[in-house]
C-alpha cells in the first residue's frame, strides 16, 4: 500500500508564483504612478462648510418645490428626465438591432464583416453622453431633444454590443431544423432566431434604461433638459433646501425604477 502524506501543503510551481508576484508588482507600480502625478489633496474650510449646508438641505428639504402652479417644479423636471431616458433608450434599442446582427460572428460567414460591425459600434459608444449632449446642443439647440439624441446615440453603441454578444452566445438549435424543412430566411428569423434572443434583448434594454435614467439626471447640467438644470441652478444660488428636495427626488425615482426593472428582468430570464 502506498503511503500518502497527510498535512503537507502542496507548493505552487515556481513559474506560477513568479507570475503572481510580477502581476502584484505591476499593480503596485500603477497605483504609485497614478498617485505620484496627482496634486496634493486637502479639504478646504469652505468645502467643509458646503458639506454641512448640503447635509442640512437634505434633512430640511424645500417641500414646496415638489409641485408649483407654473410647472417649474420637481415633478415636471423628473418626468422630463424620465421621458428623455425612455425615448433615448427604447428607440435606440430598435435602431441597434441591425448593427447587432451585423457585428455577430455566427450570423456572417466572413469574419471581416462582423469585425467591421464591432468597430462601428465601438466608434459609436466611445464618446460619453455629456460630450454627445454638447455636440447635439450645438446642432439642435438647448433642451431635452439634445438629451434624447445624446442618450440614444450612446445607447445604440452599448446595446448593439450587448445584443451582438447575445446573438453570438445563442446556439440556434431550431435554425438547423427549419433549414432542413425548407424554410426561407424570413421564416428562420421569425421562428428560430427572434424567439431565442428576444428575452435577452429585453433584459439588456431594461438594464440600459436604468443606466440612462442616471445619465439623464446630469444632462441638464450642460443644457440638455431634465432635472440637472434645476439642480445646478440651486447649487449656484446656494439654495440648499431646494438641492435637498431635488436629491431626494432623484433617489426616489432611480430606486423605484431599479426595483421595477429588476423585477421585470427576473421574469424575462
Amino acid at each position: 500500500m502506498n503511503e500518502v502524506s497527510v498535512g503537507k501543503p502542496i507548493k505552487k510551481p515556481i513559474k506560477k508564483r513568479i507570475r503572481n508576484w510580477v502581476v502584484f508588482a505591476i499593480v503596485v507600480l500603477i497605483y504609485v504612478w497614478a498617485f505620484w502625478g496627482a496634486p496634493h489633496i486637502s479639504l478646504k474650510s469652505s468645502a467643509i462648510t458646503a458639506i454641512k449646508f448640503i447635509v442640512h438641505g437634505i434633512f430640511h428639504p424645500d417641500w414646496s418645490y415638489i409641485s408649483e402652479p407654473g410647472g417649474e417644479d420637481l415633478l415636471h423636471a423628473l418626468l422630463q428626465t424620465l421621458a428623455i431616458a425612455i425615448l433615448g433608450t427604447f428607440i435606440s434599442a430598435i435602431i441597434c438591432v441591425p448593427f447587432a446582427f451585423w457585428a455577430a460572428r455566427n450570423i456572417s460567414k466572413n469574419y471581416w464583416v462582423s469585425g467591421f460591425g464591432k468597430a462601428v459600434l465601438s466608434c459609436i459608444r466611445v464618446f460619453p453622453e455629456l460630450i454627445m449632449a454638447l455636440l447635439f446642443i450645438k446642432a439642435v439647440g438647448l433642451g431635452p431633444f439634445a438629451g434624447i439624441l445624446a442618450l440614444g446615440f450612446h445607447s445604440v453603441g452599448m446595446l448593439g454590443k450587448l445584443f451582438g454578444e447575445s446573438i453570438e452566445n445563442t446556439e440556434f438549435n431550431a435554425r438547423e431544423a427549419l433549414i432542413a424543412s425548407g424554410a426561407n430566411r424570413i421564416q428562420i428569423l421569425r421562428f428560430a432566431i427572434i424567439p431565442e434572443i428576444l428575452p435577452a434583448f429585453m433584459s439588456y434594454t431594461l438594464y440600459r434604461f436604468e443606466i440612462s435614467v442616471r445619465s439623464a439626471t446630469i444632462l441638464g447640467i450642460v443644457g440638455a433638459g431634465g432635472i440637472g438644470a434645476p439642480l445646478i441652478f440651486a447649487l449656484q444660488g446656494h439654495s440648499w433646501p431646494r438641492v435637498g428636495i431635488i436629491l431626494w427626488g432623484i433617489i426616489v425615482m432611480v430606486t423605484a425604477i431599479d426595483l421595477i426593472s429588476s423585477t421585470i428582468r427576473k421574469r424575462l430570464i
